[in-house]
């Protein structure tokens, strides 16, 4: 549609029906009439807002949508199309591992082409706009939605930031491509005591310098939309916080798309203690520059008496329709309200063969190898037993794919069978996944009231005959997917109790043991790690997850993955991350008495597993680092080159990895960074040069006067497999 024209449609609005645009209501509003009046009456809204409403999310299928627009068009006055939005995280019907996972491949050009599949699915479903990338930086495995995110790294989450959202938007087909709403703006990943919803507070310093990249990246990409978040931001909550989304988003980053609050997140402002109630939070949300208020009565009922009462100005109002207006208009909803959706394209795109493919490889370079004594790969004549809840298991996409069906999963068990002969393969469950199913409650599944009927000691006889039979026996444990993920905080992060048990038992029989981790967040392994001869890290893998695992299993792959959040070795050392400062009394240089240094007295400081870390079928052998130059200008780059050799017996992929720290600034700056990578391949005996160009811009903090730049000075430069396992170099820059 022409400006001209959309602008004429805006101009014939009623303010009513402006505020309506503001609103999203989720999709029990447009269920039949009777269904309906429910979540009306406990919303506290009326059938008029609902008629008019300007978005609706979660509501899956092509048929559907295109009954709801129809129907709601029908009673339209301007006929302005309402825009689908939806919680697709990790896939839509084909589903990938988890995003933590994703990170995991350190490979973004693989994500994007996964995103492109996972957007194709859901336009032709009728899906308009995905409620992803998260960006969150995290740095706290108590934290549930640590899952969500591709890690505790800035730079690599920007590289991932770039990719799910070029790969979702592409250059918008209808057909193809969904519009992508980056989240939660800001910093909620830093909750305090890594609880769920809880408080953020840090300086700007570091707000700006690790938390707000990610988010820019996303917004330098194109993404039309982003998401407020739960948390307070310097004392004040994010979907009431004027600077955070009208100073730095919108003016700072030149931010012109549309704002969304999180699911009942502006009146929330009330229970955070900003506002006094639903009337008084409206005004802090339209004044923070909000523009959509998601589930909740506040806009709907009080925007009208705020303009009315002269308290705000309509020009809010306006400023927020007009640009709700032109991503409709740039969707091309106004042409075709239908967009993308067609019944009969689902049938052929979701699920298609070569979306199982992709998502099969990218679940491959997700796995990453933790421990092997050399009992992997396993030889495909030998009996196997498959011990642990996981093992059969079909809910391994985590709890946010919410439109994957446990149908088109292969379990591991399924998987396995494809691979070797019947009889030697023998499966037993061993224990529950959980001891008490009430904790995963409040999740919208009445997990809570399952009535298992459950006989331990027949599990753990079953585990241990299946076991006692076999050659190698391999354990799928791990978390329940609905220990993780949105309200999964946890205190202890831990594998439960009765399968640290299970391991316990299984390792009397004297058997190679292969631990497989279905989880979704780092975990506590240092009471089993001695008591298993391998550790995969298998995340939620997805749709083709159970087919991944089972080609490392075998060595049909070579695992890749590379962990981009650290694993503790006790949960009392979180939050935990590489890239953190040195203190005054560094452990392992200070000058004082061992006890009186930043340590604790009861465990090391270092991760059992530190941040890009992982462990191939191969080995890689590391050369000296080269440099062109020991000094770097502002306008000349410098090249560090180091040679890698495949030293093992078969092909791999290496993921080189370059950190950069600044050894003296006028502030602290942390012990090193992440500053690029290569994931290169090698065959048996092959050596590559690996070569990465430094300039200054990779150089820039936040100084001591909160100017974002350079400052001359000496650098040391790592390269190596991991953020532990680093060669080392130094130059300057002057």
């Amino acid at each position: 549609m022409e400006k001209l024209e959309l602008q004429k449609i805006f101009e014939d609005l009623t303010l009513k029906e402006k505020i309506y645009q503001l609103v999203q209501l989720s999709g029990e509003f447009f269920k039949s009439d009777t269904l309906a009046v429910g979540p009306q009456q406990k919303l506290g809204i009326s059938q008029e807002v609902v008629d008019n409403v300007g978005s609706v999310f979660n509501i899956f299928g092509a048929e559907q949508l295109i009954r709801i627009q129809k129907e709601y068009l029908e009673k339209s006055r301007h006929k302005i199309p309402l825009l689908f939005m939806a919680d697709i995280i990790n896939g839509y019907k084909t589903t990938y591992p988890i995003p933590l996972a994703l990170g995991c491949t350190w490979n973004p050009d693989l994500i994007k082409k996964g995103m492109q599949n996972t957007a194709e699915e859901a336009a032709v479903s009728g899906i308009h706009v995905t409620f992803s990338p998260m960006v969150d930086l995290v740095r706290d495995a108590r934290w549930g939605r640590v899952m969500e995110s591709t890690g505790e790294d800035t730079y690599l989450n920007c590289e991932f930031a770039k990719a799910f959202v070029e790969g979702y938007q592409g250059d918008l087909d209808p057909n193809k491509n969904i519009a992508s709403c980056v989240k939660h703006f800001a910093a909620y990943g830093a909750p305090e005591g890594g609880r769920e919803y809880n408080t953020v507070d840090m300086s700007e310093r570091r707000l700006r310098e690790d938390y707000l990249p990610a988010y820019k990246a996303a917004v330098d990409s194109g993404c039309e939309l982003v998401m407020t978040s739960f948390n307070t931001v310097d004392g004040i909550p994010a979907s009431g916080n004027k600077w955070l989304m009208r100073n730095v988003l919108r003016e700072e980053w030149g931010f012109n798309g549309i704002i969304i609050s999180d699911y009942a997140a502006i009146q929330e402002l009330i229970a955070h203690g900003v506002a006094e109630d639903d009337r008084d939070a409206a005004k802090l949300g339209i004044e923070a520059g909000v523009d959509i208020d998601m589930k909740t009565p506040v806009y709907s009922n009080q925007l009208e008496g705020l303009v009315n009462d002269g308290v705000i100005s309509e020009k809010l109002i306006d400023e927020a329709v007009w640009r709700i207006l032109n991503l409709k208009n740039k969707l091309g909803l106004f042409e075709n309200p239908y967009r993308g959706a067609d019944v009969s394209k689902e049938k052929s795109v979701i699920l298609s063969p070569e979306k199982l493919k992709l998502a099969r490889e990218i679940s491959r370079e997700s796995i990453v190898l933790l421990e092997n004594n050399g009992v992997l790969p396993i030889s495909k004549d030998k009996k196997i037993a498959i011990i642990g809840p996981h093992g059969e298991s079909k809910v391994l996409s985590g709890s946010w794919a919410i439109n994957s069906n446990p149908d088109d999963v292969t379990s591991l068990v399924e998987a396995v069978k494809e691979k070797i002969s019947e009889e030697n393969l023998m499966y037993a469950k061993g224990c529950e996944m959980t001891e008490d199913n009430s904790i995963l409650g409040g999740f919208g599944r009445a997990i809570e009231e399952e009535k298992i009927e459950v006989d331990k000691e027949k599990d753990l006889e079953e585990a241990l005959k299946a076991a006692s039979k076999s050659e190698v026996v391999v354990m799928a444990l791990g978390e329940h997917y609905l220990q993780s993920g949105e309200g999964g905080s946890r205190t202890e992060i831990s594998l439960e109790q009765a399968q640290v048990n299970l391991i316990e038992k299984v390792k009397e029989l004297g058997k190679p043991i292969v631990l497989v981790l279905f989880n979704g967040r780092p975990l506590v392994l240092t009471n089993v790690v001695d008591k298993v001869d391998a550790i995969i890290e298998a995340w939620f893998p997805g749709t083709e997850g159970g087919r991944a695992v089972s080609d490392v299993l075998f060595g049909d792959y070579n695992p890749s993955g590379r962990l981009t959040m650290s694993f503790p070795r006790r949960v009392g050392q979180v939050p935990l991350h590489y890239n953190e400062f040195n203190t005054g009394r560094p452990v392992k240089t200070s000058i004082h008495n061992s006890r009186f240094t930043s340590r604790y007295i009861d465990v090391e400081n270092t991760p059992l597993y530190p941040f890009g870390y992982g462990l191939s079928y191969t080995k890689f052998e590391y050369g000296d680092i080269k440099i062109s130059s020991d000094k770097l200008t502002n306008n000349s780059t410098i090249t560090a080159s180091i040679k890698v050799k495949n030293v093992g017996d078969i092909a791999g992929y290496e993921t080189v990895q370059l950190y950069i720290q600044d050894i003296k600034g006028s502030v602290v700056r942390p012990v090193k960074e992440l500053k690029g990578f290569k994931k290169v391949k090698l065959e048996s005996g092959e050596e590559q040069d690996i070569e990465f160009v430094i300039n200054e811009e990779m150089l820039r903090f936040y100084t001591s006067s909160m100017e974002f730049k350079s400052e001359e000075g000496r650098f040391k430069l790592y390269i190596g497999s991991n953020s532990d396992e680093l060669q080392e170099a130094e130059f300057e820059l002057i």
